[in-house]
């Protein structure tokens, strides 16, 4: 999947080619040669595991959680990362920099999904560029980077996160020497992702629950940004849930009319949000709100024009998630709380705040505090 265009490229010639003489004492010293190594990454791509003292670039703020599970001191690995505090949500950043006060003064570089900046990268001099499939380099600039002496690693917490996560932090714990930790928490979650799907199997596809998720409610003024086919369309279907977005919508978001939504009438509504939301209005929910502003918010959502009339808000299916759970290895919380919703009679004994308190003492550097979903009850 490479497609290569461009001969591979001396360092020197690279970064003179990439603007001139100044990237060149803003890189890092030339790599030693190492042993091969197996390692790959999303792509096929050959990944060689860093050297002491060696630092990896991270283009999503989400990966720094991901860090988190498998070493203590995740900030140390980071020679940049992406700045996107909304991702992981302002508090987490703010207890990440309370402990890693570096995290701070760190370099930042574009998160995925904004252009790509080669030299951004470069003169942030990590060993190895950590890059999101999809919204990362170019094939062309993945491949001026490996010649200027920085390889890339594409990773995917996103687009396939059943199918792509657990290679993902695998790929992330050989990478930095901390394989064992990394295999530790995926064989956690594994047994509890599999518990899931055994109860799922069991429930015939006319019987499952249609389901519409709509993600960072009350961001714009318009309705209805949703899940299509992969990213979080994967967690509904996985815990037994048909979404609604996945019958329009070919790729992993998208948005729906509000008259499709509401001709649907699906059985659960789910908005997800967080303190990004709190200047629009929206479900607000975390450490720094109480549960009164949290549920005020949901009722907000769900009280807004076409969505209050459907009969999930009506019945008391609507329910208002963290959207700083998902798409991270902390997802199978999320997962958790979406199978207690979508199949209350199948999962009442789950116990996702159980779930939650277990990985922040036996894996998280840093630990998640307070409520992270709520349920619409009757005002």
């Amino acid at each position: 999947m490479s497609g290569l265009t461009i001969p591979m490229l001396s360092r020197r010639s690279a970064l003179l080619g990439l603007g001139g003489l100044s990237l060149l004492t803003a890189c890092g010293p030339a790599q030693k040669a190492a042993a091969p190594s197996d390692l790959k990454d999303l792509r096929d791509r050959p990944v060689q595991p860093l050297s002491s003292g060696q630092k990896i670039s991270i283009d999503d703020g989400r990966y720094l959680i991901a860090l988190a599970l498998i070493h203590p001191d995740p900030v140390s690995l980071l020679a940049a990362w992406s700045g996107d505090v909304n991702r992981i949500s302002p508090d987490m950043y703010k207890a990440y920099a309370e402990k890693f006060p570096a995290l701070a003064t760190l370099p930042k570089i574009p998160r995925s999904g904004e252009p790509f900046n080669l030299e951004a990268v470069l003169a942030a001099r990590p060993s190895t560029a950590v890059v999101s499939t999809e919204s990362g380099p170019s094939d062309e600039q993945a491949a001026q980077l490996q010649a200027a002496g920085v390889p890339v690693a594409f990773i995917d917490f996103f687009n396939h996160p059943f199918e792509n996560q657990a290679r993902s932090l695998a790929l992330l714990g050989a990478l930095i020497g901390r394989g064992e930790q990394a295999a530790a928490f995926n064989a956690f979650k594994k047994a509890r992702l599999d518990a899931i799907s055994a109860r799922v199997a069991t429930v015939p596809m006319d019987r499952r629950p249609t389901v519409f998720l709509e993600p960072h409610a009350m961001i714009t003024p318009d309705c209805c940004n949703s899940p299509g086919r992969g990213n979080v369309g994967d967690y509904i279907a996985f815990v037994g849930g048909r979404n609604i977005g996945a019958d329009v919508l070919t790729a992993p978001t998208g948005k729906l009319n509000l008259e499709y939504v509401i001709q649907r009438d699906p059985d659960v509504y789910i908005a997800t949000g967080g303190p990004h939301l709190a200047k629009a209005g929206g479900f607000v929910v975390g450490p720094d709100f109480t549960p009164e502003q949290a549920l005020a918010g949901l009722r907000r959502v769900a009280g807004r024009p076409g969505i209050s009339t459907l009969k999930a808000v009506r019945q008391g299916q609507a329910h208002g998630l963290s959207h700083q759970l998902i798409n991270s290895p902390i997802d199978i919380v999320a997962t958790e709380v979406l199978a207690k919703w979508i199949h209350p009679e199948l999962f009442g004994d789950l116990n996702p705040r159980a779930t939650l308190d277990q990985i922040n003492q036996q894996f998280l550097a840093v630990p998640y505090r307070g409520a992270y979903w709520a349920d619409l009850t009757p005002a």
